[in-house]
């Protein structure tokens, strides 16, 4: 196998926020192409088209031109982003311009990397070499089934599988520099099931990886899952914080323009501000971001129904700030 058995998310090298926030220019900024999807995963918000109507959340595409307003906004910040990250709610290659916008990007010289998660059904050749073209660094490959029974019975989709496994060994064959991480759950699959995963993707990721479920999105029940949850995605122990890090180095735009705290926050409960009539830089240093990062760092993170309820705190948690809340609550 030439891929390495190890999990999308960097872990180890990260920069210590304590000694490096309050940042003028974000790390990671999620801008969400699209916000509905071609599969209905059991485990996903979106997935649930009954839940996404009772929450008024509209199902489209983020308009090309408010994405163009955004890249331009990225001139305003004194260093670059290091990574947008072109997905949050939907399957981000529905959207006509993806490779467009992976190139504006690019082009921009405010965007150090550009990568995506997708589950991969609509790769074919064609897209394959815009993306690869248009400069993507990185793609995140969620495999949902091993068959097409399989993507049918969990993403209640209709996958040809053998047509699903050689677009994805075309783009690692035309992959250029693009980083190709592939992972499954591993949750639900046999011991036969997971060795069969590393046998047809190994040799054609740089990165493969088990994960574990986990109950990340707030206020929302796994659709006709029943897991214990007893591990972290990446197999960690499971632990709890009081400060959520994600929202002091990376916020998220959905696909209408409006901005959100964080990239879990898919019932739009959590707003910031909106790019179609602000600057990226001014929502980022606005009030509304600080109002919630000192609510964090005063205790105050379960006095937020939402933030109360985001098991990605406990689960998925790969920074912890908890011990400097005192010090930095002086830098706020």
């Amino acid at each position: 196998m030439k891929a390495q058995i190890k999990p999308r998310i960097e872990l180890e090298g990260r920069t210590p926020l304590q000694e490096v926030i309050p940042l003028e220019t974000p790390f990671v900024l999620f801008v969400d192409p699209a916000n509905t999807c071609n599969f209905r995963c059991k485990f996903c918000p979106t997935g649930n088209r009954e839940l996404i109507r009772g929450t008024g959340r509209k199902q489209g595409l983020l308009d090309f031109g408010v994405y163009e307003k955004l890249i331009g906004d990225l001139q305003e910040f004194s260093e670059p982003i290091k990574v947008l990250r072109l997905y949050k709610e939907g399957e981000p290659l529905l959207h006509p311009d993806f490779p467009r916008m992976v190139k504006l990007a690019k082009a921009s010289g405010k965007v150090l990397k550009v990568d995506t998660t997708t589950n991969g059904a609509l790769l074919r050749p064609a897209l394959v070499d815009s993306i690869i073209e248009a400069g993507l660094d990185r793609i995140n490959i969620s495999v949902d089934g091993l068959s097409s029974a399989q993507f049918e019975e969990f993403a209640r989709a209709k996958v040809d599988f053998d047509e699903f496994l050689r677009n994805i060994r075309y783009l690692h064959e035309n992959k250029g520099d693009c980083e190709i991480c592939i992972k499954t759950p591993g949750d639900n699959l046999s011991e036969d099931d997971k060795k069969r995963f590393f046998d047809l993707f190994g040799d054609l990721a740089d990165r493969i990886f088990l994960e574990n479920f986990a109950p990340c999105w707030p206020e929302f029940e796994f659709d006709g899952l029943e897991m214990d949850f007893a591990r972290g995605i990446y197999g960690q122990p499971i632990r709890e914080v009081s400060v959520c890090p994600y929202i002091f180095y990376s916020m998220a735009v959905n696909s209408d323009g409006t901005v959100s705290l964080c990239f879990l926050d898919w019932a739009r409960k959590l707003p910031v501000g909106d790019v179609r009539t602000q600057s990226v830089r001014s929502i980022w240093l606005g009030e509304s971001m600080n109002e919630h990062r000192r609510a964090h760092l005063e205790g105050k993170r379960k006095a937020n129904p939402v933030c109360a309820d985001c098991g990605q705190l406990s689960h998925c948690m790969p920074d912890d700030i908890d011990p400097y809340m005192s010090e930095l609550r002086k830098r706020f």
